[in-house]
């Protein structure tokens, strides 16, 4: 790739912010993962709770990344930014000042959701300024942003620890917010390509497509993979190793490192070697992680599976989303929207499975196995489709034609 020329080609400033809302978000999204084993002291909660807790925050983000979505392909991305920060600043101050019961609790949980769905307004920003074939660099590192989750699970128990009480971090949670708010106003820029508004029912007719719920179904399983884990490994670590919640949330940070940061890496991969074959590969060795994780090995063995398959997620997140805006271009926002939804439902799906599962049978072995299945599925499914999408608008390596887009 020729570094010049993709600098050239695009807006700088933008794919900056675009980064930068996307990471503090990410941040405030999957506050309550890291938390929720020092909330736990306050309310007594069994599995099922927990994962209740920390999937909450996942299931009103997918809701609303379609809210969002809309509002991009109406107002544009950048407005629609600016909007959903002003409104991710409620769940922060109602955190911080008023949330003393369990059930107000998972009402912030829920509204935090906002803070997810800046997925729908981050990356339609980024993709708009760039051509075709810088499309997975560029999402890959706007997408880059979860590394937010890494600010999380690193200093968000640290500062509970720290004060004796984690209301405080909610509190302290909107200064970033602010800041990013500012930053984002003065440098984001909305690309003069954008589409014309359409209609609802345009919007919807997305999803009489086959190839939207086909990306829906890949996405549910790396993003959600993801950003679920992300979400409940400190409970896990807490829960089968006997950490303690800083120690816990410092093992996450391991594997949510791997994550985030291999997200560009593989969108570049599959701008290189195409996105079905990078695909392909991923699911294969998030499929075999899973299963040697149903073993329940030692603390380390577990990390190192653990960061192998957040790795894996992460960069299976940049392939998904090289083939996306080649695949609906002008549908950009709305098909962004409604795939980010289907991967939130995942992550909303994963902690239900291992808590729900960990609750009924007293171990982790059977949750880790059927993710261990349904990567598997994915592997299969995208094995059947792969022929079809190389005659339409796909390339022999798995690459999209730009002349079809």
């Amino acid at each position: 790739m020729n570094q010049k020329s993709f600098l050239k080609s695009g807006h700088i400033p933008t794919l900056f912010s675009a980064f930068l809302y996307f990471d503090v978000s990410f941040m405030i999204w999957v506050l309550l993962g890291p938390l929720s084993v020092i909330i736990m002291n306050d309310f007594q909660m069994n599995a099922a709770q927990k994962a209740n807790l920390v999937a909450l925050p996942i299931l009103g983000g997918s809701i609303l990344r379609i809210v969002l979505g809309l509002l991009t392909d109406h107002i544009g991305p950048k407005k629609t930014a600016q909007i959903g920060m002003i409104i991710t600043l409620v769940p922060l101050i109602w955190g911080w000042k008023f949330a003393d019961q369990l059930s107000e609790l998972y009402v912030v949980a829920l509204l935090l959701g906002i803070a997810g769905a800046s997925f729908a307004a981050a990356l339609p920003l980024a993709s708009r300024w760039y051509p075709p074939q810088y499309q997975g660099l560029a999402m890959g590192i706007a997408g880059a942003g979860n590394s937010g989750t890494v600010l999380t699970t690193l200093f968000a128990n640290r500062i509970a620890q720290y004060y004796g009480d984690w209301h405080i971090v909610f509190g302290l949670a909107l200064i970033p917010v602010l800041v990013t708010f500012i930053l984002f106003s003065i440098l984001a820029k909305d690309s003069p390509n954008q589409p014309a508004p359409q209609k609802l029912i345009d919007y919807m007719n997305v999803l009489k497509q086959r190839d939207a719920w086909l990306f829906c179904i890949f996405y549910s399983v790396t993003f959600g993979g993801f950003v679920g884990m992300s979400s409940y490994l400190t409970i896990f670590f807490n829960t089968q190793y006997g950490l303690d919640p800083v120690k816990a949330a410092d093992f996450t940070t391991i594997c949510v490192i791997a994550g985030s940061f291999f997200r560009p890496v593989g969108g570049w991969l599959a701008d290189k070697l195409g996105g079905i074959r990078m695909l392909i590969i991923l699911y294969s060795i998030v499929a075999i992680m899973m299963a040697l994780l149903s073993s329940l090995p030692s603390l380390t063995i577990a990390t190192l599976l653990l960061f192998v398959a957040m790795m894996s997620l992460g960069m299976g997140n940049g392939s998904v989303f090289q083939l996306v805006p080649q695949r609906f271009q002008k549908e950009i926002g709305v098909i962004t929207g409604i795939v980010g939804a289907a991967g939130g439902l995942g992550g909303y799906f994963l902690p239900k499975i291992l808590g729900n599962i960990k609750l009924a049978t007293g171990s982790f072995t059977a949750g880790f196995l059927i993710l261990s299945g349904i990567a598997i599925l994915c592997m299969l499914l995208i094995t059947m489709v792969q022929r079809q999408w190389k005659k339409s608008w796909i390339g022999a390596g798995g690459k999209a034609r730009a002349e079809h887009v």
